[in-house]
């Protein structure tokens, strides 16, 4: 039997995870302060698993397998009996490093806590804990049944050990791991925000449209999905907070947010999740 996975936070992330963990085999325990957003996260991960038997790429007993390794609590004290947590809460320092402060006096000892920040320090996150040598990223991309990346990121105590057992984890899970150092939106998204910033500035000073930014991106570069489309499944939000990140890490004015991109958060217009963003959905 595969080692005892716990995933916190029952969000578009967490479900994710829960999922492919379940599905590669894992016993995983979703966890989450909220009981009705791990039952909608269940839910998800359920009508997940019959598209893919729909596919045809598992069948259907797959599918009820991988349900009944699924559990959930909304009691962080799951993590007493498990070989690796990965957290998945909101993107905030400040609840993050609550969690791994808590995680730590929870997980047994031998536990590896690792998180799918996007953007926050694994090294600060780390030093809330007594085992930063085995505290990790584990990054996952959205949606994470589909994408393939997951981006291992090394604190500055991370271990050799831990980072080859993570990566050994992503590989069992499906995916494929890439190695990268702690600094402030590691690679994919000190890349990637300064794209979608800078298409949300060709929108506010009326370069172009949404879908004439997007359009650009896919046809002339060959993305599958534009800038701003991606930016709307992220979250505006989500979008705001890793460019305040990057700003604050590495002090350099060209990753303030676009007034455009707070303008529409403020108005509660985070993308996909709340029905607008740069598109109504």
């Amino acid at each position: 039997m595969k080692e005892h996975v716990v995933v916190v936070g029952a969000g578009q992330m967490g479900n994710g995870i829960a999922h492919v963990f379940a599905q590669a085999g894992f016993p995983v325990t979703m966890v989450d302060v909220s009981s009705d957003a791990l039952a909608r996260a269940r839910a998800t991960i359920e009508k997940n698993l019959g598209r893919q038997v729909e596919k045809g790429t598992i069948d259907a007993g797959a599918r009820e397998a991988a349900l009944g390794r699924l559990s959930v609590s909304t009691d962080l004290g799951a993590a007493s009996k498990c070989a690796l947590v990965v957290e998945a809460a909101s993107e905030n320092p400040e609840l993050k490093f609550k969690l791994f402060t808590e995680l730590d006096t929870i997980a047994p000892t031998d536990a590896i806590l690792a998180t799918n920040t996007s953007s926050i320090s694994i090294t600060q996150i780390a030093g809330r804990t007594k085992r930063p040598d085995r505290v990790i990223g584990m990054h996952f991309m959205n949606p994470v049944p589909v994408m393939v990346l997951v981006e291992v990121i090394r604190g500055l105590a991370t271990s050799d050990e831990t980072t080859q057992n993570v990566m050994s984890y992503a590989k069992a899970v499906g995916k494929r791991a890439v190695e990268v150092n702690d600094a402030p939106g590691f690679v994919s998204n000190r890349v990637l925000m300064p794209m979608i910033n800078e298409a949300a500035y060709c929108v506010m000073e009326g370069v172009a449209t949404p879908e004439a930014v997007d359009g650009v991106m896919k046809l002339g570069m060959n993305h599958p999905m534009g800038p701003l489309a991606l930016a709307d499944l992220i979250g505006l939000d989500t979008c705001v907070a890793i460019l305040e990140v990057l700003q604050d890490g590495l002090g350099d004015p060209k990753y303030r947010a676009c007034p455009l991109l707070k303008k529409y958060v403020a108005a509660g217009w985070l993308g996909r999740k709340s029905g607008r963003g740069f598109y109504t959905y």
